[in-house]
Order: structure tokens, then C-alpha cells, then sequence
């Protein structure tokens, strides 16, 4: 028997999300653990017109790419992968891992090779994207691997992911319209802003966003969502910043990471764990150095850190960071093989100034106020 709430769940990625339209090609792409959520996702779009496509990921290859491909292998770019990147309307990633830690022990250096050669792909889908070419989206499906990265039953962490995209709900895309007006509030007043500066325990950040746009993430591009962001200046951001939670690469974990920036690049970094990883990440390309997103997570609906970014950077309370490469959407200009999105706690004490102007404090936009 399928639970309804992923057939609305289906429903919200096909028509709000992704906004479906007869004739789209479309991808959809996840693990064979998935299959509950694929197969209402494919009913659906079906329905809508469009051309549903599935790739299902088996456990493992990535692991076995990376411990047996010789150097020219990892530099190979799929022509295959191209035409999606380049011809797709839409783009579904449905997370839904066996084992988040896959890829613990391999070879920094052989996944900075990787990188390296998926960057310009990657550039160009963020492009597409940014010029509403493509329509793609994140989602993710409940899995053992992911509870337990958790510290979750799989009951429970189904219950939490359902609860934090709001698929509880009546009406999830009522519910996402309203998360929506709410949060572009916030984006139009921050958009007149030029400087913004944030305190927290061991940090004190100054960036310009003079010209630059905050965009309001709303359940389109990732589900759940919860945040407003924008691109820096490049070199504008000044000072420090203490990530007060794990960054996590590729399954694997960064712990206390602290970095000091200078005209806008990282200048010094530091870790308690994985500092080695934390230095490859920096020196993937010259953009990886520099700031690509600034964000205020706004969802209070997910309450606990669960090692996943796709919900963690939009704990409410929270604000992250993200080296390398920009949305282009923004105005951002950073180009980058990677998009590292690290977090902090604003929970206890952190301040937003906005030209001077407090409008953060302890979690909580003063804007409303």
C-alpha cells in the first residue's frame, strides 16, 4: 500500500517544484531504494504530458570508480551526462543512500580530479538553470543509511522528513505558497541592502551585496527548503567564522572548521577532524577559495541536525556559507568544481547587521517586528 503522502509528495515536485509542462524531457534520478517515490513521480508526470525518464545509481560505483579508474578514466565526462546537462528541460535527484559513508576512506585527491573534470559541465547546468532553461530540483526519500546517519528509526526519520516538507499538511502547495510569501519579504528588504555583517561566538563577517539578488528558496529547487540567499561580492568578504556544526563532503566529516578571509578569499583554515579533506576542497580551483552563497536557514519545522544538507542549511536559526561556485541567478560571478555548504548556529547570541541595522538576533528575523 503506498503512503499518500508521497503521492503528494509526487504532486508537489511535479506541479510546484518542477512546474511540469507537456513535451518536457525529463530525468529523474535515484537509488532502487527510492522506487515508492520514483514510480509516483513517473505516474504523475506522465500524467502532466511530459516524457519521464528513470537512472537508477547502484550501491557502490562511485566507490569502485574512485579505488579502480586510472587518472584519464576520472577525467572522462559522460556524453550521455552532456546531453541531459545540455537538452533536459527538467531534473529530479532523488536522494536515497544505502551508506553515506561510502566514500570515507577514498582518495581526496582522486575525488578533486573528479571535480576538476565535472566543472565546466557543471557550470553550464547552473547557467541553463539560472537562465530558466532547465527546471531541476533536490528531493530526497527516507533510507536506512539516512536514518542512521541521523540517529533516527527509519519511522521516525520518515515522520521528520514528511513533517519538514510539510506533506502533513491539508494542502502541501498552499502550505509551500505561504512559505513563499512569507520568506520574499524578507528577500525584498534585503535586496536594498548593501553591507551585511554577522557576530556569533568566534565569528565576525562582513560581506557586500551591493547590486546583488537574494533569492527566495521556496520548495522549487530543493524539497524541503527554507532559506533566503545571495552571492557576496567577490572579494569583499572580511574576517572570521567558526562553522559550529560538521561540514560534510561526499559522506565524509569536517569538524570545527574556522576560517579567516581576506579581500574576499580564505586565507587561513583550520579543522579539529578532516583538516587534510578541508585543504584539498580549498584547493580544487582558484574559485574554491571564495564565497559563492551566503545564507539565512528559516525552516523551523526541522528541529534536529541530520548530517544532510539539503535539510540542515535550512534549520531555522542557522546561517551557512558555501564555497565555490555561485547560483548565477544572484549576480554571483565565482566559477568553482565545488559548492561546499557549511554551517553555523546563530541560535545563541548571533546578530545580522544589515547597513549597520540589527535585523538578526538569536535566530529570529527583527523584520517582521
Amino acid at each position: 500500500m503506498i503512503d499518500p503522502r508521497l503521492v503528494k509528495m509526487a504532486e508537489v515536485l511535479i506541479d510546484y517544484s518542477l512546474e511540469l509542462k507537456p513535451g518536457d524531457k525529463f530525468l529523474i534520478e535515484s537509488t532502487d531504494l527510492a522506487t515508492p517515490l520514483i514510480k509516483e513521480v513517473y505516474r504523475t508526470a506522465l500524467l502532466r504530458g511530459a516524457h519521464p525518464e528513470v537512472q537508477q545509481q547502484v550501491e557502490g560505483l562511485s566507490r569502485i570508480l574512485y579505488t579502480t579508474a586510472s587518472d584519464e578514466q576520472l577525467r572522462y565526462v559522460s556524453p550521455l551526462r552532456e546531453k541531459v546537462i545540455l537538452e533536459y528541460d527538467a531534473f529530479l535527484s532523488i536522494q536515497a543512500d544505502y551508506n553515506t559513508k561510502d566514500l570515507t576512506n577514498v582518495d581526496a585527491n582522486k575525488m578533486a580530479l573528479r571535480r576538476q573534470a565535472m566543472a565546466p559541465l557543471n557550470q553550464r547546468f547552473m547557467e541553463r538553470a539560472a537562465q530558466g532553461e532547465m527546471r531541476w530540483c533536490v528531493a530526497l526519500y527516507p533510507t536506512q543509511g539516512l536514518a542512521q546517519e541521523a540517529a533516527m528509526s527509519l519511522d521516525e526519520y520518515a515522520d521528520f522528513v514528511m513533517e519538514a516538507c510539510l506533506l502533513n499538511t491539508p494542502c502541501p502547495v498552499a502550505a509551500w505558497q505561504d512559505v513563499h510569501d512569507k520568506q520574499q519579504r524578507y528577500a525584498e528588504f534585503l535586496n536594498g541592502i548593501d553591507l551585511i555583517e554577522v557576530k556569533a561566538k568566534d565569528t565576525d563577517l562582513r560581506l557586500s551585496v551591493k547590486g546583488r539578488t537574494w533569492e527566495n528558496c521556496d520548495g522549487k529547487m530543493n524539497f524541503p527548503d527554507g532559506e533566503v540567499f545571495t552571492a557576496p561580492i567577490e572579494d569583499s568578504v572580511e574576517g572570521v567564522i567558526r562553522f559550529s556544526f560538521p561540514g560534510i563532503y561526499s559522506g565524509k566529516e569536517v569538524e570545527d572548521i574556522r576560517l579567516t578571509f581576506k579581500e574576499g578569499k580564505v586565507v587561513e583554515a583550520t579543522a579539529a577532524k578532516g583538516e587534510e579533506l578541508l585543504h584539498s576542497l580549498l584547493e580544487t580551483d582558484e574559485g574554491a577559495r571564495r564565497v559563492g552563497e551566503f545564507a539565512i536557514g528559516t525552516n523551523f519545522g526541522i528541529t534536529k541536525f541530520t548530517r544532510n544538507m539539503l535539510f540542515d542549511e535550512k534549520i531555522g536559526g542557522t546561517i551557512h556559507l558555501a564555497l565555490g561556485s555561485t547560483y548565477y541567478e544572484t549576480g554571483g560571478k565565482n566559477e568553482s568544481g565545488i559548492h561546499w555548504d557549511m554551517l553555523c548556529d546563530m541560535r545563541d547570541g548571533g546578530e545580522i547587521y544589515a547597513d549597520g541595522k540589527l535585523i538578526y538576533r538569536n535566530g529570529k528575523m527583527l523584520i517582521d517586528k
